[in-house]
């Protein structure tokens, strides 16, 4: 299967360089980044996930695109789709989602890059729908899946089975989007 780039009008989602790992490395130590994850990660934790990501293009097709702003940064972070590496109650799934070097939010680009990554995901690969979830507390992040118009039915809500009983990031609110309500929006 192709490694395809995609292109919005201001982003290029493409293919990891080893270059970008040390910046993904500061930006998954930076604990403003990671305020909603359960801890920040090492530079081997790091690396880990970007060979994880990688691994995943190879084998899928598609991933967690590294976001290049041309002509402003080489790497801001990454936007994509994953398949979680859990069971839940709305699994199997691909999952929609982004981390962001701080410096680059609150510009619209979590929101654009999602969106040609959806697009990707329903047009390219034919998937019939696309969560994304996030713990409740994590406004910009329930922003910008509204943004892409996926919805939330509380019901949906679930237990992040990661995460030991009593964890403060335990509880995750799911958000849907269907391709028919994608096309049909």
């Amino acid at each position: 299967m192709p490694h395809p780039e995609l292109s919005t009008e201001r982003l290029l989602l493409r293919r990891w360089r080893d270059r970008d790992r040390e910046q993904f490395a500061a930006l998954n130590a930076d604990p403003v980044v990671m305020e909603h994850y359960p801890s920040l990660l090492t530079r081997a934790e790091s690396d880990a996930a970007v060979d994880r990501i990688e691994a995943s293009f190879d084998r899928r097709g598609f991933g967690n695109w590294a976001v290049e702003v041309p002509g402003v940064a080489d790497f801001v972070g990454y936007i994509g789709l994953s398949v979680p590496a859990y069971d839940a109650p709305f699994m199997p799934a691909v999952e929609i989602g982004w981390r962001l070097d701080r410096r680059h939010w609150g510009r619209g680009y979590a929101t654009e890059g999602a969106r040609a990554a959806l697009e990707f995901g329903f047009s390219k690969i034919g998937l019939h729908e696309i969560v994304s979830f996030t713990v409740p507390a994590n406004v910009r992040s329930w922003r910008v899946m509204e943004r892409l118009g996926m919805t939330r039915d509380p019901a949906d809500d679930f237990e992040h089975p990661l995460l030991p009983p009593g964890h403060r990031l335990r509880r995750h609110v799911l958000y849907r989007l269907s391709r028919a309500a994608y096309h049909g929006g």
